[in-house]
């Protein structure tokens, strides 16, 4: 994934950092509370959510059971319909098939369309390295380029900057990639977002290549699927002369039929429409509108390896609503930055280990950057459980082992030894509350525990004793 992520510390370090950010802290509060109110309401205007929910989690597992199948199909209808299809088996792959894209035109710059695939691979590095510069678009996109910054949401990139921070990202940085932010630019939602459009004007009037992701690929036609709420990305898919999309190979549907549902779900799950603003579907090339290339390169990048594990599979069916984020207690006071990832909050917890693996700290602490409250399961429009891919992901790495965790698995074997012996039970219960007194606040080998909880207080007589003395 991306290196803008490379060295970042495990989710309790950099979480304990971001908790203690008093701004940050204010912004998400603000930002997430706000869209899951709107959400809530746009979902309880659909009688049948229920029943759209559990089509569009039936739709996303039948389609990875037979992905191989569906994916065959697709590259059958994008060539027909005169685009060029790729395939990429990981980030590096991806990015040196783009590369060569764009070289071959003889430009030196794209616009892009938001992407997250694009960001998981750090293709706008891998261009910088080539000599070629990437303009992010969307406007979340453009404050976190322009701010030397890294995405914290999945809908809304830039959810931990105020209005304030932005005023000051374009003041300072926006002449230096382009045309320079209006004189005596205030933090006015208006001003900033009029800014921002006069800056992207010139790029799209002048760019010849175009990169984008997709939201679905419709494997029955070949048909990719962008949705947004800025316009941005219809700019981006439309001006230019050459259209490269870099799209994960789970975002195929096998027909138009299926997009249906999705396309009532993902709006109201991310940004609490009806529908999306602005809904782009292109197939192939015409010569009468749109770019006169298509290029569609499908990345693997360790998503094959999430669809032989039967319970993991299951983050394979996120639309990227973002819906999660913005219920979990977790993500509201750490950020997404503590994640590590360009995807993050619960999502990211069993996608970006699943992806990545989990040798690194960061990645191997992600499944347990949760209190496994289950909100993220409960407004998933397709039904991921991610508490139960959680528990599955914690039992994976403590089988993986390591000095902690035989420590662990021996203090379990020692409990239940002790469990199976109901007279040895009692008498340890008996021991432990005339001890009370003199039990550490923090035992050894707890730290783990204690450094955030508080031990429970031992009662004066075991359970029991008591019940012994009063049942009658």
């Amino acid at each position: 994934m991306s290196g803008v992520f490379v060295g970042m510390p495990a989710f309790p370090e950099a979480a304990r950092t971001a908790v203690a950010d008093a701004t940050l802290r204010s912004n998400l509060r603000h930002a997430t509370h706000t869209i899951r109110d709107k959400r809530a309401r746009a979902v309880a205007e659909l009688a049948d959510w229920a029943e759209l929910r559990e089509a569009g989690r039936r739709i996303k597992e039948q389609t990875l059971r037979h992905l191989d199948r569906h994916l065959l199909r697709l590259e059958e209808s994008v060539t027909a319909a005169g685009g060029t299809v790729h395939w990429a088996a990981d980030a590096e792959e991806a990015n040196r098939i783009v590369a060569g894209l764009v070289r071959a035109t003889g430009e030196t710059e794209v616009v892009k369309v938001k992407s997250m695939a694009t960001q998981e691979i750090g293709l706008n590095e891998a261009l910088a390295a080539e000599g070629i510069r990437a303009y992010e678009t969307d406007l979340a996109e453009l404050i976190v380029q322009l701010g030397d910054d890294r995405p914290s949401h999945i809908l809304v990139p830039a959810i931990h900057r105020n209005r304030g921070e932005i005023r000051d990202v374009f003041r300072s940085e926006m002449g230096k990639w382009g045309r320079p932010a209006p004189d005596g630019l205030t933090d006015a939602p208006a001003e900033l977002a009029e800014a921002a459009r006069l800056h992207l004007r010139e790029k799209f009037l002048r760019a010849k290549v175009g990169i984008s992701g997709a939201n679905f690929m419709v494997a029955e036609t070949g048909t990719l699927v962008v949705v947004e709420s800025e316009g941005n990305g219809r700019m981006c898919l439309t001006l230019p002369e050459t259209l490269i999309s870099v799209v994960g190979i789970e975002k195929v549907v096998p027909s138009w039929r299926d997009l249906e549902v999705f396309l009532q779900t993902l709006p109201r799950s991310s940004t609490a429409e009806r529908m999306n603003p602005y809904t782009s579907m292109w197939t192939g090339t015409s010569d009468d509108d749109g770019p006169s290339a298509f290029h569609l390169v499908l990345l693997d990048a360790g998503r094959t390896d999430v669809l032989a594990d039967e319970t993991g599979r299951q983050a394979l069916r996120c639309i990227r609503c973002s819906a999660c984020l913005n219920v979990c207690p977790v993500y509201e006071r750490a950020g997404g930055h503590a994640y590590g990832s360009v995807y993050p909050g619960p999502i990211g917890a069993i996608l970006t280990p699943q992806l990545r693996g989990t040798a690194s700290g960061i990645d191997a602490s992600l499944p347990y950057a949760s209190s496994l409250c289950g909100a993220c399961y409960e407004v998933c429009p397709v039904a991921i459980d991610i508490p139960e891919v959680l528990v599955h992901l914690r039992e994976r790495i403590v089988e993986r082992g390591g000095p902690g965790h035989r420590r662990e698995r021996a203090a379990m074997k020692a409990a239940g030894w002790v469990l199976d012996h109901p007279s040895l039970l009692a008498a340890g219960e008996r021991l432990a509350t005339r001890t009370r007194a003199l039990h550490p606040r923090n035992p050894p080998g707890a730290r783990a525990w204690t450094e955030s909880r508080d031990l429970p207080e031992l009662p004066a007589e075991p359970f029991r004793d008591w019940w012994r003395k009063n049942r009658t």
